[in-house]
């Protein structure tokens, strides 16, 4: 009772300094300005429910722009020619240019898309802002779902003109202004950061690593207060170095699965009454009534506190027959290339195996993978649809989460893909796209505690749904109270929240980062990564890597690279506040 209690109290008191809406700071001058908008169509909201083509004249000219654009959602790039053709099957359409660029027979065809009822967004660059070649006509002009202005064409103008589409720019000049809702890509101007010397400090942490082959290659992100203060790429996919790191590569982010894949899973079901975090394992699965685990109640599996054994290593049991170089009717699950494993060994020995594991007395925090396995098949259980699926549905496509997912060689070139090991031991192939984690591989590439796929990009979109307490791009996907019950302290023996990763209150651990505070909280990964979200500094910071290339390596630890590199982004934040 007690310690149910000073949960609520730590609740209570974290809703008492955190603001309900985004902590957004508007730093940048933004000239776009928006001459109607119907139905307040800007900025977009939920981006699953649309499909969206930018027309250009010279998509070179306009190239920031577009590339801006597609920074926030899928957006299909065409020119004029065979306009209807390519436009037919998309339900929102953007024309850009300046009044010299659109043609009178061109904007008659866009105005079409509009008859077809198609938003139709009009964005004319320059000062000269003249109709006619619509006409003069109010109707025609009216047919326009929303039309934005912005004087500049160059690169920043046209920047802003998108961030301003989608909500990662407030307009703040003109009749219509709207506010902020999503990340700001402005590079960190007007931050009153001092990031010159920020990124002279990551650039020489981030070459140590590399050089003392701490990983091949790494990613860093930053945002502060909704504006993204530092993103590079460092090194390449391997020491081959055939292949530089961009800053949309797609990472296997290992144990932030639990956190950005299975946890908001949970947080839904538990917000919309679907599952009682209370109830037990026996409860809500069938195999686990007459087992040791059927009274274990749900919170106490998120918090690692159930007395699971903390690692099966399920591959070292297969047996001969079990995995082969080829698929056939009876290896149709797909571990890596060319390495396939027998239909069903997930659910005919892997989970049959964890249900009739060992358990300790509940109570002690024992960090364990078969805890989020639970959590899948309870969550598979109440839906009814794989969890892969059901997260993209609930939460990636709506706020456009790109690249995150699982079974990424399903859906990218696998060259967009960082490589992992070289498995020795069990698949005996470079892993690229297929996941690390063997237990995870053999459940077919979906699991609770691993498989997740991502851009550093991806996560800061999550990472700042959290901070916005549950919503982002205008739209609300979780309850604040339910962010601040998964995110703050829920144990009385361990630093964790349910689900989540905390900063450690040992001062000797200086755990994720010497300057971090008791906001903070997140997750690492095995591979390599973490995320760590800060709402006392409005604060996102992320590090991918695979420092298991070419085979596992403690270095990334020895060195402290992830936490050396929060603590360049905290310095820099604290010089500030001086």
């Amino acid at each position: 009772m007690m310690i149910r209690i000073a949960q609520v109290l730590s609740i209570l008191l974290l809703c008492s300094v955190t603001a309900t809406h985004a902590q957004y700071k508007q730093l940048i001058n933004n000239r776009t300005q928006l001459l109607n908008n119907k139905g307040q169509l800007l900025p977009f909201t939920k981006l699953d429910k649309r499909k969206i083509a930018v027309i250009t004249a010279d998509s070179n000219r306009y190239a920031p722009f577009i590339q801006q654009l597609q920074r926030y959602a899928e957006v299909r790039n065409f020119g004029f020619q065979r306009y209807d053709e390519h436009t037919k099957y998309f339900n929102t359409i953007i024309v850009a240019g300046s009044a010299e660029d659109l043609r009178p027979d061109q904007l008659a065809m866009v105005l079409q898309s509009a008859v077809n009822k198609k938003d139709v967004i009009l964005c004319r660059f320059g000062t000269d802002i003249n109709y006619g070649n619509l006409g003069h006509s109010a109707t025609n002009l009216g047919r326009f779902a929303s039309i934005l202005t912005n004087p500049e064409t160059s690169a920043a103008g046209q920047q802003n003109m998108a961030m301003s589409i989608f909500g990662g720019l407030a307009i703040t000049e003109g009749k219509n202004r709207t506010e902020q809702t999503r990340l700001q890509y402005t590079g960190g101007r007007q931050s009153n950061l001092d990031l010159t010397t920020m990124t002279r400090k990551i650039d020489a942490i981030a070459q140590e690593a590399i050089e003392k082959q701490a990983a091949p290659g790494m990613m860093v992100m930053a945002v502060k207060d909704g504006q993204v203060i530092f993103e590079k790429a460092y090194g390449y996919h391997t020491y081959g170095k055939q292949q530089a790191n961009a800053i949309d590569d797609i990472y296997d982010l290992a144990s932030i699965s639990k956190i950005a894949g299975t946890t908001p899973v949970v947080m839904h079901l538990q917000e919309n009454k679907i599952i009682n975090l209370d109830s037990t394992m026996g409860y809500y699965l069938w195999q686990a009534k007459s087992t040791n685990k059927a009274k274990i109640p749900l919170r106490t599996v998120l918090l690692h506190e159930a007395g699971f054994t903390p690692f099966i290593p399920f591959y070292k049991n297969l047996k001969s027959g079990d995995l082969q170089r080829f698929p056939s009717k009876d290896h149709q699950v797909q571990v890596a290339d060319s390495a396939y494993l027998r239909n069903n060994y997930y659910r005919d020995m892997m989970w049959p195996a964890m249900l009739q594991s060992a358990v300790k007395p509940s109570g002690d925090y024992v960090y364990s993978d078969i805890s989020m396995y639970v959590m899948k098949e309870v969550a598979e259980h109440e839906t009814s649809k794989p969890m892969e699926d059901y997260v993209q549905e609930i939460l990636y496509r709506p706020i456009g989460m790109k690249t995150a997912g699982y079974l990424p060689r399903k859906r990218f070139a696998k060259d967009r893909i960082v490589p992992t090991q070289q498995d020795t031991a069990f698949r005996k192939v470079l892993l690229q796209g297929f996941v690390h984690d063997e237990g995870a591989a053999m459940a077919g590439g979906v699991a609770g505690h691993a498989g997740l796929f991502a851009s550093a990009n991806d996560l800061a979109i999550y990472g700042q749904l959290l901070l916005n307490r549950g919503e982002y791009g205008g739209v609300r996907y979780f309850k604040p109270e339910t962010v601040d019950l998964f995110t703050s302290r829920q144990s009385k023996t361990s630093r964790r929240g349910l689900g989540f990763d905390r900063f450690d209150p040992k001062s000797t651990a200086g755990y994720p980062s010497k300057l971090a505070n008791s906001s903070v909280y997140g997750h690492t990964g095995y591979t390599g990564t973490c995320i760590w979200i800060d709402p006392s500094n409005q604060l996102i910071y992320i590090f991918l890597s695979n420092r298991v290339h070419p085979q596992v390596s403690t270095r990334l630890l020895d060195l402290n690279v992830r936490s050396r590199i929060q603590d360049a982004i905290y310095e820099t934040i604290n010089q500030a506040k001086k």
